[in-house]
């Protein structure tokens, strides 16, 4: 894939991607996760899961994931600290 984004964030390989891909179809992992792992926001792991997905899958995934809360960080409760990397907040 090519990297549109600055020179800091670092290529995908097909493992990286993998993983993305992954992370975004878990409903517990939000998209804060993916962009403290990886530096994709949620707008560039949308166009990841676009190019790397058969279209009914990629919107069967915009389906499920549209105002899912617990994908967002912001909306969950603040009780909830699981699948959080150890250096996250």
């Amino acid at each position: 894939m090519s990297n549109s984004k600055d020179s800091s964030t670092p290529k995908l390989d097909e493992g990286d991607i993998s993983r993305i891909i992954e992370m975004a179809w878990e409903d517990r992992t939000p998209f804060e996760a993916i962009e403290f792992q990886y530096g994709y926001k949620e707008n560039e792991v949308r166009e990841i899961m676009r190019t790397h997905m058969k279209p009914s899958s990629f919107k069967m995934w915009r389906k499920r994931v549209s105002c899912r809360i617990t994908k967002h960080r912001k909306l969950r409760k603040d009780d909830v600290t699981r699948f959080k990397a150890p250096g996250q907040k």
